[in-house]
């Protein structure tokens, strides 16, 4: 199967994130769940969680563009990009007015962090999942 740079250079982003955001999640879920509730003791780990999101995204396209061809992004790129951004940023609306309603009602702030810490994973998640669908089906 080809794929274009830019097709797996989504496939580089979706792993990194799953990987790196996704296990701060599950790290941060049972911290929550044993009562840590000052932000100060997430900062490390989120630190780790982003070194590895880095760090997966760059050894990735490293090896993509070693491996293939780096070609330009074209009009279908560019097209598959705009439409799955412009269909998955209402998660990441969704999640910011949530934190807002959270700090109306007084939730804490390691909540309202958290909260939109989630929904940015997933509207970035939704996004590259978007546009792999598009890569494949078509738009």
């Amino acid at each position: 199967m080809d794929t274009s740079f830019e097709e797996k250079s989504v496939w580089i982003q979706l792993v990194g994130l799953v990987v790196g955001l996704g296990g701060y999640l599950v790290v941060a879920g049972l911290m929550l769940s044993n009562g840590v509730s000052a932000l100060p003791a997430f900062v490390p780990v989120f630190a780790v969680a982003t070194v590895l999101v880095v760090a997966i995204n760059v050894a990735g396209h490293v090896v993509a563009s070693v491996v293939s061809r780096t070609d330009e992004a074209d009009e279908r790129d560019r097209l598959i990009g705009c439409r799955a951004e412009s269909r998955s940023s209402w998660i990441l609306g969704a999640g910011v007015i949530g934190a807002i309603m959270a700090l109306i009602l007084s939730v804490g702030g390691v909540w309202v962090a958290h909260l939109l810490l989630i929904s940015l994973f997933g509207s970035e998640v939704a996004k590259d999942v978007l546009q792999i669908v598009y890569y494949r089906r078509g738009i």
